[in-house]
C-alpha cells in the first residue's frame, strides 16, 4: 500500500497564519507530514510526501501527482491523507471555534473507514481537544467536495488539526506534546485502517 501524505498549502499562500503572526500553517503542515512519513517508514510502510517543496503547488498539480501514482499502483493500493490546521474569522482577531476534524468527499466511499479510524485515534490521542464531527449519517467525518478529495482517484481524507485562530488550540499546535499527539493519531489511524 502506498500512503501519500499531503502537506496542505505552501509558504506563499496568503493568510494561513495565527492572528499574532507567529504560527504559519505551511510550516506546521510540513513538520507534521514529514514526521508521519518518517514514523510510518519506521514501521515498514511505504509512505511518501506528496509535496516535498515549500512552494504552494496548485491543487490541480497535487491531484495529478496522486493520480499518476494511482495509475501505476492501482487505486486499491493507494491512500491519501491531506494535513491542515483550521482557521476562522478575518485572520486578525482570536476566535472561539476550536477542535479537530476529518473530511471525506460526499457519499459513502472507501475513504470513510480511514476517516473513522483517524477520528477514533484523535479521540484517544487528543483528549484535550474537542473532536468536531457531523454525525447525522452515523460516522465521525464531515463530507465536503474539497478539490483534493473530489479529484483524486484513490481513497482520500483531509484532517484539520485544530484552529490556529483559537488561543487554546494554538497552544496545543505549538507544543511538542501536541505535535507528537497529532502525529501519533495519524499514524495509528492509518495503521488501524490498513490492518483491520
Amino acid at each position: 500500500m502506498k500512503i501519500l501524505i499531503d502537506n496542505g498549502h505552501g509558504q506563499s499562500t496568503p493568510g494561513k497564519r495565527s492572528p499574532d503572526g507567529r504560527f504559519l500553517e505551511f510550516q506546521f503542515n510540513r513538520t507534521i507530514a514529514k514526521q508521519i512519513v518518517d514514523d510510518l517508514r519506521d514501521r515498514g510502510y511505504d509512505a511518501e510526501l506528496l509535496v516535498p517543496e515549500d512552494d504552494d503547488i496548485p491543487l490541480k498539480d497535487r491531484c495529478k501527482r496522486v493520480n499518476d501514482i494511482v495509475a501505476r499502483e492501482g487505486k486499491q493500493n493507494v491512500i491519501l491523507i491531506s494535513i491542515h490546521a483550521n482557521a476562522f474569522g478575518n485572520g486578525k482577531e482570536w476566535t472561539s471555534p476550536s477542535g479537530w476534524s476529518v473530511y471525506t468527499s460526499k457519499g459513502q466511499t472507501k475513504a470513510d473507514d480511514l476517516a473513522e479510524q483517524l477520528a477514533k485515534a484523535a479521540i484517544k490521542n487528543l483528549p484535550q481537544m474537542k473532536i468536531r464531527a457531523e454525525k447525522s449519517d452515523g460516522d465521525l467525518d464531515y463530507e465536503e467536495n474539497f478539490y483534493i478529495l473530489k479529484h483524486t482517484a484513490c481513497p482520500a481524507v483531509l484532517t484539520e488539526n485544530g484552529f490556529y485562530t483559537n488561543k487554546e488550540d494554538l497552544a496545543i499546535l505549538e507544543s511538542r506534546e501536541g505535535r507528537r499527539a497529532i502525529t501519533d493519531l495519524h499514524v495509528e489511524g492509518i495503521v488501524e485502517h490498513l490492518t483491520k
